[in-house]
């Protein structure tokens, strides 16, 4: 590039499939105020790059996808003296992350503790806050609660069934392999069911009654959001949080009413996120489950920056388990 450093980045030109990532130089990132410049370690992938990249959410463009990572400070604006260069910070919810060098607003910054690596950070801060808020303030779980998570061997799916047992819930969970159900067990699913073998809702009633669920966690959308609100017992809550079948159908408040008074809510990260104590609450408390050996992050691919389009399609094929890295 002319005219100054650059740095390697995935940029987006146009929305579209996964040949739309891009390996392109971009401009050396300067600090401003309150921002450090971060060498990445690792960016996560989560399925809402996959939204940004083909438009689902639309974004401007051209932009660098990417919402997690983690990594080193190598410079620090003249407003950040909170943090020094050499520090080790994640970060989630910043857009930017599939690059060689990322500038991360301090306020995102997430401190990591000297017990806990940077590719574990990248791993779980966006998919474990995620899990944190769905089981502790969107339906908070406790000991005796009976829940379904879709998607249990997922990024989100593994950490979400290991912080259900930590509060006491009774945990089913739904995959599509024998290889995945074996993950979900192993993450501590009480009862699994491989979707492809058999009818994830018949299975459920059949091992339970009807109406046995107090909570579900859906984030594959339209595939599974019908059967599964037939699932819930009177007043219990469906919890939408993402789309990786496709957007779930209009619902009307009367069909929730029909349904047994049901609740219904689709949570979004910025809501559960409002304050800096409330990022670093959650993000320590995940630091501290990983340290003590109560939660398990499990790091299931990882792809050179320049196949970041080949960790999409594994991904969007659901030939993924666990986090996907991006390793520039």
């Amino acid at each position: 590039m002319e005219g100054g450093a650059s740095v390697k980045a995935i940029v987006v030109a146009e929305g579209g499939g996964p040949k739309k990532l891009v390996l392109a130089d971009v401009p050396d990132p300067r600090p401003a105020g309150r921002e450090l410049i971060v060498q990445v370690s690792a960016a996560g992938l989560n399925f809402i790059d996959t939204y940004h990249r083909g438009g689902l959410y639309p974004m401007d463009l051209p932009f660098t996808p990417g919402l997690e990572g983690a990594g080193v400070v190598v410079e620090v604006g003249e407003s950040a003296d909170d943090f020094s260069i050499g520090d080790r910070v994640g970060w989630t919810s910043v857009i930017g992350s599939y690059a060689e060098k990322h500038a991360v607003p301090a306020d995102a910054a997430v401190p990591i503790p000297d017990d806990v690596d940077e590719a574990t950070t990248a791993a779980m801060l966006l998919q474990g806050v995620t899990a944190h808020y769905l089981a502790t303030d969107t339906f908070s779980l406790a000991s005796g609660d009976r829940c379904l998570i879709h998607a249990g061997a997922g990024g989100v799916g593994l950490l979400l069934t290991q912080i259900a047992k930590l509060y006491g819930a009774e945990v089913i969970t739904t995959v599509g392999t024998e290889q995945k159900a074996q993950l979900s067990s192993d993450a501590g699913a009480d009862h699994v069911v491989v979707y492809t073998r058999e009818n994830f809702k018949d299975a459920i009633e059949d091992a339970f009654g009807s109406h046995p669920l107090d909570v579900i966690y859906d984030g594959v959308g339209a595939a599974t959001f019908e059967d599964s609100l037939d699932l819930l017992r009177p007043r219990g809550m469906m919890i939408t949080f993402g789309n990786a079948s496709g957007p779930v159908p209009d619902v009307s408040p009367l069909t929730l009413a029909q349904k047994g008074s049901l609740f219904l809510t689709r949570p979004t990260m910025a809501h559960y996120l409002q304050t800096r104590e409330e990022l670093l609450g959650r993000a320590n408390a995940l630091f501290e489950w990983i340290a003590g050996g109560q939660l398990n992050v499990r790091v299931g691919a990882e792809y050179p920056l320049e196949q970041a389009s080949d960790a999409h399609r594994a991904l969007e094929g659901r030939q993924t388990t666990g986090k996907v890295l991006i390793r520039p």
